[in-house]
């Protein structure tokens, strides 16, 4: 299965019954947003997924903005959304796709390989002018039991003491990157020793790039041993993963605190400008 589906794959598969749609809108300014949206209007059998409580844990000290889910509780959520090794999933948002990526690794990293992200997102589901509705799905509950992929996650001292030559991308805005500006953590500027791959530019005008352009621009990395990404939070670093995958590459894991987390150690150094 592609990592990104067509609007039409999915119009034409609604009836599918081993089919579960996720919806994960969600806006970081007004967190309440995205389940509103959900009650207004949604494609058809499409469940929710909330960013914050229920594909993120608690915040504490350390694991920046957006730490991991505990994985009891999101198998729980998962059986409860109708999710199990039987069906196939795809997730949706209005963000690019960046939230829904999220959930995408997420249920990956849980051991479901089944999944992928639709391309383009609701509006553009709207714009075609493809079934939607306001009636809440009431999925039949399953058990979905976790085999996690501890291998795909990087912590923080993995970060800081990673081999010489192992690639550390920085998945935010160029502007960000290089320390300008930065409208959401404490602290502006970069890991040490971190590429900038923006993981918007793995898009055009709202869709992704056709899987042979994805596979030109990731030539870089493919032949890396490992290659660790990271963001602000580890929302939009998981976007870039998705690229990243539907190129080809198998090397790739998450650092999931990113750059929140790597500054909450006052210690940790920060570096500013373009130095690679």
């Amino acid at each position: 299965m592609d990592q990104i589906v067509e609007l039409d794959w999915l119009a034409n598969r609604l009836d599918d019954p081993l089919l579960v749609i996720v919806d994960c809108r969600f806006n970081l300014a007004d967190p309440a947003e995205g389940k509103k949206k959900y009650f207004e209007s949604h494609i058809p059998g499409a469940v929710y997924f909330d960013l914050e409580k229920d594909l993120s844990g608690p915040v504490g000290r350390h694991g920046g903005r957006h730490p991991l889910p505990d994985p009891k509780r999101f198998a729980e959520l998962l059986g409860n959304a109708g999710i199990n090794q039987t069906k196939t999933v795809v997730a949706y948002d209005d963000e690019k796709g960046s939230n829904a990526a999220r959930f995408w690794w997420l249920l990956r990293y849980h051991g479901h390989q089944n999944v992928a992200v639709l391309n383009e997102g609701f509006s553009a589901w709207v714009k075609r002018g493809y079934p939607i509705t306001a009636e809440v799905a009431k999925p039949k509950t399953v058990t979905f039991i976790p085999n996690l992929h501890h291998e795909w996650v990087v912590p923080m001292a993995g970060v800081k003491f990673r081999p010489d030559g192992e690639p550390l991308i920085d998945s935010r805005a160029p502007e960000r990157y290089r320390g300008e500006v930065e409208p959401i953590d404490a602290k502006a500027g970069h890991i040490p020793g971190a590429e900038n791959w923006f993981w918007e530019d793995n898009l055009r005008d709202g869709k992704w790039l056709p899987t042979e352009e994805l596979k030109e621009r990731f030539q870089p990395l493919k032949k890396k041993a490992q290659v660790t990404v990271y963001c602000g939070s580890g929302v939009t670093a998981c976007a870039n993963i998705l690229a990243m995958t539907q190129a080809g590459l198998k090397n790739v894991r998450l650092y999931p605190g990113s750059w929140s987390d790597w500054i909450s150690y006052p210690n940790n150094p920060i570096e500013t400008g373009d130095t690679h």
